[in-house]
């Protein structure tokens, strides 16, 4: 650790703590939508549990690219969008097999279908897949500009705390 700031462990976990807090803010909405169209298919169509579930997490998921690419990550990498959107779709599609895994557990293989239940598991569903997202979003889909954050942030700031050190490796 280098003194004054608490050392480059302190600010890689400051930079993780503000990106998992956007990650949660865009989420947070996404969980609003996901459950209002849930309960309103649920309450305005005849479709069972786990398919109003399905409609409701794709909208979610399209609610969710948006937050995620133009807030949570958005000085990521932004020049193979058509790389990303195939790889944010392919582990969202993953997130809502996890989720609707659990609702579909829940329902028909106990048989907690009303609609408390329902919207109990769907959100303990929607849980257990957001650990997954998170790590999978930030480590496959929105990837880091070369240069930008992590170890080339920590390695420029540990430069400058130093100005006599003169090392062209230091800063590269």
């Amino acid at each position: 650790m280098s003194g004054r700031d608490g050392g480059p462990l302190r600010r890689r976990l400051e930079q993780i703590g503000r990106e998992f807090a956007k990650f949660g803010a865009v989420g947070g909405l996404g969980l609003l939508v996901d459950l209002g169209v849930f309960n309103l298919v649920r309450h305005l169509t005849d479709l069972p549990v786990v398919r109003a579930s399905i409609v409701a997490t794709v909208v979610a998921i399209g609610f969710n690219y948006l937050g995620f690419r133009y807030f949570t990550y958005r000085e990521r990498d932004k020049n193979r969008r058509t790389r990303e959107l195939t790889l944010f779709l392919l582990f969202s599609a993953i997130g809502l097999v996890i989720q609707s895994g659990v609702l579909y557990a829940a329902t028909y293989g106990f048989g907690w279908d009303s609609p408390l239940q329902s919207n109990l598991f769907k959100f303990l569903g929607i849980g257990i897949a957001t650990v997954f997202r998170f790590w999978s979003y930030r480590t496959w889909v929105f990837q880091k500009l070369p240069g930008v954050g992590g170890d080339a942030v920590e390695t420029a700031e540990s430069f400058l705390d130093d100005p006599r050190d003169t090392r062209i490796d230091r800063v590269t």
